[in-house]
């Protein structure tokens, strides 16, 4: 297999019927990695919208237990790429991550700001930074498959093409987007996470690169000092070099899901999807008692 041999394959694809089947190609074989430091940082800017940041915060999922909501999170949505919505795996998947999100006072607009992050960034990311730019019928077959999963997940007034996904979101960013204790307590925790899956002398290291990569927005709304341009310069000519390397390998003849990456350290004996997540107690920490009508 050449090193286009799988893009000439997704060519001759149909973005729509065929999306699930496009995106797990590009997902598990094309960019593998690319698309798990995407969402990485999709779910993370997540946190600057004060909603989203101060339930984060209040259920101390990503304070407290940073990594297992790290790879929970992963895992569920990870089942839903590899064995389709049609299957037992996605659908207890799928069913695991509604039971959470129902615990909650979530508003609608929130859940489609975070699926139009699944959609956007992943795309932003790799058109900057992977071995290739994304294809057209990559583009349509992600809005497509995140679509049939906002569906699934309830969500109103979806999107309907990647740019209304885009705009969605920076629509969203733009109006929402503000500073707030508990989202800097829930991102400086996840940044904590993240540099301690490397060697501890090389945390602060770390820390300085992650902030390399966010844009301005984000960096206010979390008020870090913005890097040097320098630092940001070598940062971010560094990660593109490494999608310059990847370029030269041979094609992934195996699927990399995201099961498999070795960030995933909670479940060294294997898991169960449908013990996954959360399972709030009402009236305990971000968990709402809910009310019926009178």
């Amino acid at each position: 297999m050449t090193r286009f041999e799988r893009l000439e394959q997704i060519r001759r694809m149909d973005p729509e019927k065929d999306a699930l089947e496009i995106h797990r190609l590009s997902v598990a074989y094309e960019f593998p990695w690319d698309f798990t430091r995407s969402l990485e940082l999709a779910l993370y800017r997540t946190y600057a919208v004060p909603g989203i940041g101060r339930l984060l915060a209040e259920t101390a999922e990503l304070t407290e237990r940073a990594q297992k909501r790290y790879d929970d999170t992963s895992l569920l949505l990870d089942a839903v790429v590899e064995h389709g919505f049609g299957s037992e795996q996605g659908r207890t998947a799928i069913r695991r991550i509604n039971q959470m999100h129902h615990s909650y006072d979530i508003s609608n607009d929130d859940m489609r700001y975070v699926l139009c992050t699944f959609v956007v960034m992943p795309k932003r990311w790799i058109d900057a930074y992977g071995w290739r730019r994304l294809s057209r019928h990559e583009i349509v077959a992600s809005a497509v498959h995140h679509r049939t999963l906002g569906r699934h997940m309830g969500i109103k007034d979806l999107p309907e093409t990647y740019e209304e996904f885009e705009t969605c979101l920076d629509t969203y960013e733009e109006a929402h987007f503000a500073w707030t204790e508990e989202a800097r307590r829930v991102s400086d925790s996840t940044l904590a996470l993240m540099a301690s899956w490397y060697p501890a002398p090389l945390a602060p290291l770390l820390r300085t690169s992650t902030l390399a990569l966010l844009d301005e927005p984000l960096l206010r709304a979390f008020r870090y000092p913005p890097p040097s341009p320098l630092t940001r310069a070598l940062v971010r000519r560094a990660v593109r070099m490494r999608g310059r390397a990847v370029r030269l390998l041979p094609p992934r003849r195996t699927p990399h899901y995201a099961r498999q990456n070795w960030e995933i350290k909670g479940y060294p004996n294997g898991y169960r999807l449908d013990e996954l997540g959360t399972r709030p107690v009402p009236g305990v920490r971000g968990c709402p008692v809910r009310h019926t009508g009178s």
